[in-house]
């Protein structure tokens, strides 16, 4: 392949995970533990050799100018296995695995292999829990679902994002002009009440504090049919919502301002391996449930509506425009040991549907995907919702310095998502 640049977004990811760890941890378990596992693990070798996003690596080439896109094959070393004895103690492995980050130069994704596990939910006898760890600059959660389905058998062929050209940069100035014109027209839009404003930033409550202590994962597993009709994500913002204020009052937080922050996919056409923007929500754990949801249902509509104005489209052009050594400049000038009295949200609710579940590791059929969601300096609860089949599992990522008792808070939220409460 030709080497290409990265987009600007996605060398802010690469450059930023430097300060915030931000590699993806995407969990699959399976039922049963294939006869050959050595043929396996070569057999998934061999799919990753044939998709080019999966053999890529980023070269630094410099201050002055954004890194590469270079093909750096696919090694043996990629693929880890280990030995944990059972699902409690995978999770705690995986936990674990977020203290080592890739190093995108030198490779993108890892698989680590844990076999066998006992008591993977919804498997009788031992199991397989497969972990895809992918760099952010390669994959957005959408994208990173993308390249793990084709590493466990799926037959859809991934999409290279599109090269950016080498004279993008010289179209900032023009960009930034209309980029501006087109946010008076959104302010106008918003005061005549037609786009809604941009959500309000929350005081920071515990869940916010720097992650200290243990950490430590924990899921949820549940059947789509369990849980109420709408969408799986406004459930589940729903049910953390009740978890999270019980909680926080418990520990002596007032949570009449809770909110959630909320990765959602970008309008338009894609043109970076990251095509996502965090939102702010409040989750109105005062309302009762069926009033709380619509609420919760409907600040994201408004989020989408606000996300589709042509201003956003303009912004983001104009910051994929910006050149590498002022981007280098932003990153660098980010003191992540800074805290803020105010927050877009109290925890961070990502959701992504992974697809039919028809995937296989060996003759494995997958039963259960979730993830562990990366913790941050000004948040230590995070949550992932995760959807493959009709399974649905929510994974909580917590700090001993943001819930306590992360078990508690688990029960909390496993018994709000059983009551609608």
């Amino acid at each position: 392949m030709t080497a290409r640049r990265l987009a600007a977004v996605d060398a802010q990811n690469l450059w930023m995970s430097a300060k915030i760890p931000n590699d993806q941890f995407l969990v699959y378990g399976f039922a049963g533990v294939p006869d050959d596992l050595p043929g396996t693990l070569a057999a998934v070798l061999d799919r990753a050799r044939v998709c080019g996003d999966l053999r890529l690596r980023a070269c630094d080439r410099g201050w002055l100018r954004y890194p590469q896109w270079v093909d750096g094959g696919v090694e043996e070393s990629q693929v880890c296995t280990h030995a944990v004895g059972d699902w409690a103690r995978c999770l705690a492995a995986i936990t674990s695995l977020t203290a080592h980050q890739l190093d995108a130069g030198k490779s993108t994704w890892r698989l680590h292999v844990f076999a066998p596990v006992r008591g993977v939910p919804g498997v009788e006898g031992p199991g397989v829990v497969a972990v895809v760890q992918m760099s952010h600059a390669l994959a957005d959660g959408v994208r990173s679902a993308a390249l793990a389905a084709w590493l466990f058998g799926k037959c859809t062929p991934m999409t290279a994002a599109p090269a950016i050209p080498g004279w993008e940069t010289a179209t900032l100035p023009v960009r930034a002009v209309r980029a501006a014109r087109a946010h008076r027209q959104l302010m106008r839009d918003v005061e005549a009440g037609a786009v809604a404003a941009q959500a309000d930033r929350r005081p920071a409550l515990r869940s916010n504090s720097h992650p200290n202590g243990a950490r430590s994962l924990r899921t949820v597993i549940r059947h789509r049919t369990e849980l109420p009709d709408g969408t799986v994500t406004v459930a589940v913002l729903a049910a953390v919502s009740r978890a999270m204020a019980d909680h926080l009052r418990g520990l002596g937080d007032d949570p009449a301002t809770l909110g959630a922050e909320v990765p959602m996919a970008s309008q338009g056409p894609r043109r970076a391996h990251n095509h996502f923007g965090n939102v702010g929500i409040g989750l109105h754990p005062e309302l009762p449930y069926a009033e709380r949801s619509t609420r919760i249902a409907g600040e994201l509509a408004q989020r989408r509506q606000r996300a589709a104005h042509p201003a956003m489209s303009a912004a983001g052009l104009a910051s994929a425009a910006v050149p590498a050594p002022l981007m280098r400049w932003g990153v660098a000038a980010f003191d992540p040991t800074v805290r803020s009295p105010t927050v877009i949200g109290n925890t961070v609710v990502s959701s992504v549907r992974r697809g039919a579940a028809d995937l296989r590791f060996g003759g494995a059929p997958v039963v259960l995907t979730t993830g562990c969601p990366s913790l941050s300096p000004m948040m230590g609860l995070t949550h992932g919702i995760h959807g493959i089949g009709d399974t649905v599992a929510v994974s909580v990522h917590a700090a001993e310095s943001a819930v306590g008792d992360v078990d508690a808070y688990v029960d909390r939220l496993a018994d709000a998502l059983d009551r609608h409460a």
